[in-house]
């Protein structure tokens, strides 16, 4: 690289760093506004979020994890944040406001609400192959799928992992799980 004049070697090196950068926001940096409370406490109404669109290359979507999507795949819908209850192939339902996943209660390490609609879930359901069941912290105030217009969530829908709040500042940092 010697023969190369220094002015070119300075513009390359920062045309490198330049598009380092850009691969590293557009593969985790995405933003997407949280829309509404459902997500409380972990987020909140206007809360902006970072998406990890790349983890999900290298493998699949865990309980628990708070996912980005489109319902139903809808390009014209606003993204949705909800948390992975269940995983393709089980069987959920909800019974006295306890969640069972293949006959086993699920024990949630998170501040959830009681579910008192149990909407398309009124009862035993098994997710296909490609599916996803999700719900919103506060089930009471949140559209996921239970709901018809959201459903359950497949697997080609899922934008991300949402991992950390950039806005507004008191809510800074990374997602608890």
């Amino acid at each position: 690289m010697s023969y190369i004049p220094p002015i070119v070697r300075w513009m390359l090196k920062v045309a490198f760093v330049c598009l380092l950068a850009f691969i590293i926001v557009w593969n985790f940096g995405q933003r997407v506004s949280t829309i509404g409370d459902s997500m409380k406490p972990v987020l909140k109404n206007g809360d902006v979020v970072l998406v990890n669109r790349v983890v999900y290359n290298a493998r699949r979507p865990k309980r628990g994890d708070i996912i980005v999507f489109k319902p139903k795949g809808n390009e014209n819908s606003h993204y949705y944040i909800k948390r992975v209850i269940a995983l393709p192939g089980e069987t959920v339902e909800i019974i006295e406001n306890r969640i069972y996943i293949d006959g086993v209660k699920l024990d949630e390490a998170y501040e959830t609400t009681n579910i008192d609609k149990v909407g398309l879930l009124s009862g035993k359901m098994k997710l296909k192959e490609d599916e996803y069941f999700v719900l919103g912290d506060d089930r009471e105030n949140s559209e996921d799928s239970r709901n018809p217009e959201v459903g359950n969530v497949k697997r080609a829908h899922i934008y991300g992992k949402a991992w950390f709040v950039i806005s507004p500042y008191e809510n800074f940092g990374f997602i608890k799980e």
